[in-house]
Formats: C-alpha cells, sequence, structure tokens
C-alpha cells in the first residue's frame, strides 16, 4: 500500500486537515502522514472545529509532526506553502496551492476544507487507478 505524507511548514492546519480526509477517503487505499519542518504545540484550534463541523475530529488520532517523525513516503503533497516547503524524497511529488487560513474567517477555513476534501478525493481516485 502507497504512503502518502502532506507536508507544510507548520502541520497544524492545512497538512492536518488533509491528513484526516485521507484517513476517510483515503481508507483502504494509502496510509497518510502529515509533518512540517517547525513544529507547533498543538493542531490550529479553527481548523479542528471547522472540521468537526463534518464530523471528523482530528485530535483524537492526531498531532503535529516533524518530518523526521513520519516514515519513508511514496507520494509527497505539499499544501502551497511555495519557496519554503520543505524538501522530502519520493516517487510522486505536487502541490495543492491553498492558501494558509490560519487567522482568517470560519468561511476561509470552510472554502480551504472543501477544497482539500475535493482535491483528496481526485487523488484517492489516482491512486487506486494506479496512475500515480
Amino acid at each position: 500500500m502507497k504512503k502518502v505524507a502532506f507536508i507544510c511548514v507548520h502541520n497544524s492546519c492545512r497538512s492536518q486537515m488533509a491528513e484526516a480526509f485521507g484517513k476517510v477517503i483515503g481508507l483502504g487505499v494509502f496510509e497518510c502522514y502529515s509533518a512540517g519542518t517547525e513544529k507547533r504545540d498543538q493542531i490550529n484550534q479553527d481548523a479542528v472545529r471547522i472540521m468537526k463541523e463534518i464530523g471528523i475530529d482530528m485530535e483524537l488520532q492526531q498531532n503535529p509532526k516533524l518530518l523526521q517523525d513520519i516514515p519513508s513516503v511514496d507520494v509527497v503533497v505539499t499544501m502551497g506553502c511555495n519557496v519554503n516547503c520543505p524538501v522530502l524524497s519520493c516517487k510522486h511529488r505536487e502541490d495543492w496551492g491553498l492558501d494558509d487560513p490560519s487567522g482568517k474567517s470560519d468561511e476561509e477555513f470552510r472554502i480551504i476544507r472543501n477544497l482539500i476534501k475535493s482535491k483528496m478525493e481526485d487523488l484517492t481516485h489516482r491512486i487506486k487507478s494506479n496512475l500515480i
């Protein structure tokens, strides 16, 4: 089974939402992880709240992690942190180009949450179809 890592600088918001969706949408298709280069004490509480709106509690099984805390992976997805995005060796890499909603309105968080969900559905389909 392929291993997918969702990478960002702080591993507290977008990459955590991606990991949460991956554990649901990608269940049985790939293993997923998230990590960053700078560790936060906790997951962004606005992201936690916005994900709970749709029945996903990220705090049950997730916490901010550093790159060295995750295993080697096949696929790396960066969230859109541009030049600051960490580099991790892999067979396939893509960037989702998502704006960081931290400090913004709930509506901005919902937009990013829904974009991550849509991109996760597409990624899961591509992995399941052996396109990646």
